[in-house]
């Protein structure tokens, strides 16, 4: 190592001028969906991901998505599998493309089948459907695939749909007036229809439902739940796993109350893709259906053809959430905890398991096998602000601040309160002080604003010439994880021409990884960095050092 006090220039301009932003964690604007956990969202640019408000993934292999900008223009990329895009065409696209016929159209809700084919309602309570259509579950009257979204118009001009779900290939709808209509594939009767026959056209769930008022919907592969408004769950379709919850494995073509569950009000129901799991008004959750996979939360893997509590340690469920192409379960609690349990990465988990996320769509992201999203994903609207948001953006507003630092000439204003909370520098000193200003004459404007930026927001946008000063005000004032991220930003801009002052700098602050890092990339480049005028002016003491340890490192051999 390198322990010498070489001389060390305030400002260096051979480092790349380029601003280079790390943190620890990404502070959104209120209009930003964090869809970072699902790869096929990768590649879009970070000026394109915070446009995004609503997305949704799905496909056989998680490899198709749509999202939905700040402006309302809605974009596909993926396989395409069936045309499942909407695109026009079955070509597929690694970059996103526009789906004209929806922009503007503001959805509501959003649900897809494994063909695929896509189903969306609107804020007009307009219903469009897409992509495969072999069982007719597009709802147009035909079994052609449909390679753009068309209106599905049928029984449907009147009224108004607030809420769509699919199955493998049948869809249903739930409108206003709290009917539900279906349609689609229908060999185990799941389009409730009363019959087998594949249903090509929506009709109305009617039968026990008819006279009854619906409030939420889901399908699971080959089957349908409805909750009522008085608290009443209602199954048809596949029973062969029990998750239909009537005690037994007959199909049934019509609605069946779940008569085990009288006088338990449910107020959400989600489906798997052979078990069911509802939410009651109390919090807690109900489970059925088929379980090798541990999917119902009983501790075993025996199918339950009848709901069964789930033990959830007394906490408060306030969602339940499952996706009709997986076996994988989760709920979120009153305080914000959540709990996954099922199939996950390919382990049969049997009991709910408490994880780090904050909501159940990471649950699916990370861990259901596809990885694809349990609903549609939307963030709040443009005027509710995180906590995290609205520190950023009173980050130097005078309006409300009660402290100023005047640095070279020019104010920064904060808070006092979350200075102190922060910063062990700033509670000492804000402790011994009432000042409502207070002069910096240390380090320069850019560095002090960008130190007072980070404790309002968790990170750093500097050019590495700047971070190298803001790495002297982290040494200066112990703040360890600040320093680790001027190290990451200096590390990214490292080159031939600025290696060598990199390395100075790095030994003058005690930055031992940073050290190593930048002597490996001067062996690496010996010639050319032995060429740079920061090796003509290197200090003694570094320079014998440096020359030593590449030594040793065998950097001088032919």
């Amino acid at each position: 190592n390198f322990r010498s006090n070489p001389g060390f220039p305030n400002r260096m301009n051979c480092l790349e001028s380029t601003p280079v932003v790390l943190s620890l964690w990404c502070s959104q604007s209120s209009s930003m969906l964090d869809v970072g956990k699902w790869p096929v969202f990768a590649l879009l640019p970070p000026e394109e991901l915070r446009l995004i408000r609503q997305a949704c993934v799905f496909g056989s292999a998680a490899n198709e998505a749509f999202y939905v900008t700040v402006n309302d223009e809605v974009f596909a990329l993926g396989t395409n599998c069936s045309g499942c895009l909407g695109l026009g065409d079955l070509q597929s696209t690694i970059e996103p493309r526009r789906i004209d016929v929806l922009c503007g159209k503001k959805i509501v809700s959003l649900s897809y089948g494994t063909g695929p084919h896509v189903v969306i309602a609107t804020a007009e309570g307009e219903v469009f459907a897409w992509g495969h259509n072999g069982y007719s579950q597009l709802g147009n009257g035909t079994t052609n695939h449909g390679l753009t979204p068309a209106l599905v118009s049928t029984n449907l001009l009147n009224k108004r749909v607030t809420e769509v779900a699919c199955g493998s290939h049948h869809t249903i709808a739930l409108t206003t007036d709290g009917e539900v209509y279906a349609w689609g594939y229908n060999n185990s009767g799941q389009v409730g229809s009363g019959s087998t026959a594949n249903q090509p056209t929506p009709r109305r769930v009617s039968s026990c439902l008819q006279s009854k008022v619906v409030v939420n919907i889901a399908c699971g592969q080959l089957c349908s739940m409805a909750v009522l408004d008085n608290g009443e769950i209602y199954g048809w379709g596949y029973n062969c796993n029990g998750q239909l919850g009537l005690g037994n494995n007959g199909n049934q073509q019509t609605p069946c109350r779940i008569a085990a569950l009288q006088g338990v009000n449910i107020v959400q129901v989600a489906c798997g893709y052979a078990h069911t799991l509802a939410l009651t008004d109390e919090g807690f959750v109900y489970a059925w259906g088929a379980n090798s996979y541990g999917q119902l939360g009983t501790g075993n893997k025996s199918n339950q053809a009848l709901p069964t509590l789930i033990n959830t340690d007394k906490e408060r469920m306030v969602e339940v959430a499952a996706c009709h192409t997986s076996h994988t379960s989760a709920a979120k609690t009153q305080s914000g905890q959540v709990l996954m349990w099922g199939q996950c990465r390919g382990q049969a988990v049997a009991s709910p398991h408490l994880t780090h996320f904050s909501t159940t769509d990471d649950v699916f992201a990370c861990f259901a096998t596809p990885a694809v999203t349990w609903h549609l994903l939307s963030v709040d609207g443009d005027d509710y602000l995180t906590v995290a948001q609205s520190l950023k953006k009173e980050f130097d507003s005078p309006e409300i601040s009660d402290l100023k630092f005047l640095v070279d000439g020019k104010c920064i204003h904060v808070h006092k309160a979350l200075l102190k909370i922060r910063c062990e520098h700033f509670r000492v000193l804000l402790n011994e002080t009432d000042e409502d200003a207070i002069e910096v004459h240390q380090f320069s404007y850019l560095v002090y604003r960008a130190f007072l930026e980070y404790l309002y927001t968790d990170s750093i946008n500097l050019p590495p010439e700047d971070a190298i000063g803001l790495l002297d005000l982290a040494t200066f004032y112990r703040e360890s994880r600040l320093k680790r991220l001027c190290q990451e930003t200096i590390k990214r801009g490292i080159s031939e021409d600025n290696a060598i002052t990199l390395l100075s700098a790095a030994v003058k602050y005690e930055a031992r990884d940073l050290e190593e890092f930048c002597f490996k990339f001067c062996v690496n480049h010996l010639t050319a960095v032995t060429q740079t005028q920061a090796f003509a002016d290197m200090d003694h003491d570094l320079l014998k050092n440096f020359i030593n340890k590449a030594s040793r490192y065998g950097a001088f051999k032919n």
